[in-house]
């Protein structure tokens, strides 16, 4: 399709195709309702060989990069950068907080199949090579930190339960 163009229209038209995309896709996520972004569902949940995040930590060093990505914060002002607070409520907020961002950045991704059909091979791979690493790390990061809360929610259950059951017994 863009194949006929001269180079700058060429760009000029794949930088449109892609911000719209990510524009589109960025008003979906908003409008989505919350509850959608199951953490049970099957995209969301933890493949065995991410082994709770360990992967994500060994192979792609993430802890020395994850924090350095920026983050974008909505109108209801809900930071992922840091916990604001160890209530099961809250962790499970973040936890669907985190499907939402990975849904958002993997639908991001799929605008480079389009850009690689539209465009001259070349354009394509290497326009489609910056969708995916401008969209990529973020989806892992979204991953690597659910787990890691999944993890701290159990942890935490396990605390208020141990708490409540101390509280009922009664010492003679």
């Amino acid at each position: 399709m863009l194949r006929n163009l001269s180079f700058i229209n060429m760009l000029l038209s794949n930088f449109l195709i892609i911000g719209l995309w990510h524009l589109v896709v960025f008003f979906m996520c908003l409008r989505i309702p919350l509850a959608s972004f199951n953490p049970s569902k099957g995209r969301f949940v933890q493949k065995d060989w991410e082994r709770g995040g360990l992967w994500y930590r060994d192979k792609l060093k993430i802890q020395v990069w994850k924090d350095k990505l920026p983050q974008y914060i909505g109108k209801s002002g809900f930071s992922k950068k840091h916990l604001n607070g160890l209530s099961i409520d809250y962790i499970d907020r973040f936890i669907e907080e985190t499907c939402r961002g990975e849904w958002m950045h993997m639908k991001n991704c799929i605008c480079s199949i389009i850009i690689l059909i539209i465009n001259p091979l070349l354009v394509g791979l290497v326009t489609s090579f910056f969708i995916v690493l401008g969209n990529l790390p973020f989806a892992i990061v979204q991953r690597y930190n659910r787990f890691r809360l999944q993890i701290l929610r159990k942890r935490r259950i396990r605390e208020l339960q141990g708490g409540s059951v101390r509280e009922n017994t009664v010492t003679a």
